[in-house]
């Protein structure tokens, strides 16, 4: 079995006007949020095999302070810049390209692919979008990535910051 975590990044700052899009900040509520996921995916004793991010700030200081929760290397979280605003199809080619000895996969993206993504895998499709810092897992009865698909998916949980205060 094969466990994905699909996570849309923290709250990002629009106050940095000189800022591209890829290189904004989390605001505070974004770097509180963070870490509060990544404690709340610990409390569930979740131990992750890989950490996939967008090339943006935003979603690498995500991923870096969930990381930092579950005790997960910082370095070995992979960039990936085709997760950087990337349609579902993209997501899930992602997805299908970790490696079979990852058993629990983390991707941290954006709206509203990620959004897209969990609703397309998910036998229960969420009733709103992803909010910032959310998280899905999705269950796949495969031995192999590649073979992840809508067929094979379960819906596990769908966690936000606000549930989990």
């Amino acid at each position: 079995m094969k466990t994905l975590y699909l996570m849309r990044h923290a709250k990002s700052s629009w106050s940095f006007d000189d800022l591209s899009d890829e290189q904004r900040p989390l605001n505070e509520r974004g770097r509180t949020d963070a870490p509060r996921m990544g404690q709340a995916l610990a409390e569930r004793n979740i131990k992750l095999d890989l950490l996939l991010a967008s090339t943006a700030v935003r979603s690498l200081t995500t991923a870096a302070l969930v990381a930092k929760e579950l005790e997960y290397q910082h370095d070995k979280i992979v960039v990936r810049p085709d997760i950087y605003h990337a349609d579902p199809m993209t997501l899930l080619r992602v997805v299908r390209e970790s490696p079979d000895e990852a058993q629990s996969v983390l991707l941290v993206g954006h709206n509203p692919g990620i959004t897209e993504l969990a609703n397309l895998l998910s036998p229960s499709p969420l009733s709103e979008e992803m909010p910032t810092a959310a998280i899905v897992c999705l269950h796949f009865q495969v031995e192999r990535w590649a073979e992840a698909d809508t067929q094979n998916a379960e819906f596990y949980f769908f966690d936000c910051p606000r549930d989990s205060n």
